[in-house]
């Protein structure tokens, strides 16, 4: 006795309409009792796409756009990307006659869409069954004719009503799912803002921890050996404490940045704010500076300064004899430039410097000292104020530009 069995003729005999369509709409297979519920024949459906053969009803009543397509191409995209069975809330979709093309038939569905999955697990068929429940309504319908006025009313509006709410649960399915995406990624980013607060409390204990080491050291030496230089031990202990006082304002900056909204904005005059800041400052290098006249943006002054300031200190503990600051119009922006005559930064490290406590080697060979903190500042203040701070190609040394939009 043959145990073969012909899936071919089991498919094709099986009472459950049933169609086979590629992921991209395209009918591979039709059984009996679908090709007899649709008035098609083989021939009409097989290699064309599901929407050629079965076009949506443009005119059809309650459904202006035609959204038994766009939802059955909905649910195939959801089957596509989950790999797993969708049902469909019960549907309008119209069926164009077969002998009188343009005129649609009005039916109603309940269609269910499963997966074929490859060797590799991806969705290669879609499996398609629909139940059609036309009838049904049409008897509720009918049975309202015993109350012509009153039941057909009511019977109407169950309809109506059937059908709206079946649209408003695929509504909702629709709303839990991107509930649910965003749900995630909040817990993501949570996770993040977690491991940032990790790290920034490690970082900032370990270069707290340095200073703290110096003062203990050298104070110990003042009381081991009460004959050693007084003066001396005393300026060590004070250049200590200012990295400690750097350090300690740097965080507190941050820790603003971070709780509270930027200070309230004022027009500024980039170029009086470059003069003032280098009038004010002890320089350490040559500056050269190109500055247009009346640039004006809307920021607080107080936090620009600190900007500028971060900008000149990192030039200064990199130049080796220049510095150029330069302040020019590019509309829609001001822009405020910072270059020294260094060693300049590698493309691979151009963002990785405004991480907070990150630090180039030659950075700590030149100061030791340094926090690692005030390229992060000055971003977020640029940041604050709708403006950018990164650092560009130069052919020597290092560019720090800063952009922010001009006062109106």
């Amino acid at each position: 006795m043959d145990s073969t069995v012909d899936f071919r003729a089991v498919f094709k005999a099986l009472v459950s309409p049933l169609l086979i369509m590629t992921p991209d709409f395209v009918v591979v297979a039709a059984n009996d009792s679908f090709l007899k519920l649709v008035g098609r024949s083989q021939a009409d459906l097989l290699g064309r796409h599901f929407c050629a053969v079965f076009p949506g009803n443009p005119n059809a009543p309650n459904d202006p756009d035609v959204q038994g397509v766009m939802r059955l191409r909905a649910s195939v995209e959801r089957v596509v990307a989950t790999g797993k069975r969708d049902i469909m809330a019960l549907q309008r979709y119209d069926i164009e006659a077969n002998d009188r093309p343009g005129v649609f038939e009005e039916r109603y569905w309940s269609v269910c869409n499963s997966p074929v999955l490859g060797p590799d697990g991806e969705v290669k068929l879609i499996i398609h069954r629909s139940e059609e429940v036309t009838d049904f309504l049409q008897e509720l319908r009918l049975s309202g004719e015993r109350d012509v006025t009153r039941a057909r009313s009511e019977l109407e509006a169950m309809r109506t009503d059937l059908y709206a709410r079946a649209c408003e649960l695929q509504e909702l399915n629709e709303e839990l799912k991107q509930a649910h995406r965003q749900q995630r990624q909040t817990t993501s980013k949570l996770r993040e803002v977690i491991e940032r607060q990790r790290r920034f409390v490690f970082d900032a204990s370990h270069d707290l921890r340095n200073p703290i080491t110096g003062l203990l050291t050298e104070l110990e030496v003042a009381i081991a050996e009460p004959d050693s230089d007084l003066h001396q031990i005393l300026r060590k202990l004070l250049m200590d404490a200012e990295r400690l006082n750097d350090i300690v304002n740097d965080l507190l900056e941050l820790a603003r940045q971070d709780a509270a909204a930027p200070a309230p904005a004022e027009p500024v005059d980039l170029p009086h704010l470059v003069i003032d800041e280098l009038e004010r400052r002890t320089l350490t290098a040559f500056v050269v500076t190109r500055l247009e006249r009346q640039v004006m943006v809307n920021a607080s002054r107080i936090r620009l300064a600190r900007l500028l300031s971060n900008l000149v200190n990192n030039a200064e503990r990199h130049t080796s004899s220049l510095i150029e600051i330069s302040v020019t119009v590019d509309p829609p922006d001001a822009v405020l430039e910072v270059i020294d005559d260094g060693p300049g930064i590698a493309p691979a490290d151009r963002e990785k410097i405004f991480e907070r406590f990150f630090r180039l080697d030659d950075a700590c060979r030149r100061d030791p000292g340094g926090s690692g903190l005030g390229l992060p500042i000055a971003r977020e203040i640029a940041r604050a104020y709708g403006g950018r701070l990164y650092a560009a190609d130069h052919p020597t040394g290092a560019r720090f530009v800063l952009r922010l939009p001009l006062a109106a």
